[in-house]
């Protein structure tokens, strides 16, 4: 009999509908499409690299992947992710949203450096994340910022690369696809 997938469909719809309510009428930026779409995009990701992972807590992952910018987007506060998804997906969450008190040129180390401390289920949601974003960047990009998260990107792979075979091998081919906007 075939290994059932480590994550249970129950606790992705709990997170699903959560998500969906916290970021309801949000966008994803520069688009006219729902915020809850790149959740999904992420978590996809992530479910992806779970088949490569089988000894990987799905569920922490799968719950990581569709919460992840509750705290840093929306009102959503750790208290209640701990409450309702508890601490493992509330400190995962919590490691995944960028402290918005500190300089920005600084965040996403700072940020990376409070995510290399969580199991690597969460470090394998940084890296979907970031694959599903490096799409064309929004018509108002400069080159200096295209070039920013590009190097960021490259960042996120250095560090954060070895949670998944999989997950660095999809994250390098979005970074070389993207490198053509930042000529």
């Amino acid at each position: 009999m075939e290994e059932q997938n480590k994550w249970s469909q129950e606790n992705y719809i709990s997170a699903y509908k959560f998500a969906a309510d916290a970021h309801r009428g949000q966008e994803v930026p520069g688009t006219d499409i729902p915020y809850i779409m790149h959740l999904s995009f992420v978590s996809m990701e992530v479910i992806a690299a779970l088949d490569f992972h089988p000894e990987r807590d799905g569920n922490l992952a799968v719950q990581c992947a569709l919460l992840h910018d509750t705290l840093e987007d929306t009102g959503t506060t750790r208290e209640q992710l701990a409450e309702k998804f508890g601490q493992y997906v509330a400190h995962g969450v919590q490691a995944l949203s960028k402290n918005k008190d500190i300089k920005k040129t600084d965040r996403m180390i700072e940020c990376i450096g409070r995510i290399k401390q969580q199991p690597e289920e969460v470090w394998m949601v940084k890296l979907a994340d970031r694959i599903t974003n490096l799409q064309p960047p929004p018509g108002n990009w400069s080159k200096e910022k295209i070039g920013d998260y590009l190097q960021e990107a490259v960042t996120i792979h250095e560090y954060l690369g070895g949670a998944s075979g999989y997950l660095s091998s999809r994250l390098l081919e979005k970074i070389d696809g993207y490198r053509m906007y930042a000529r």
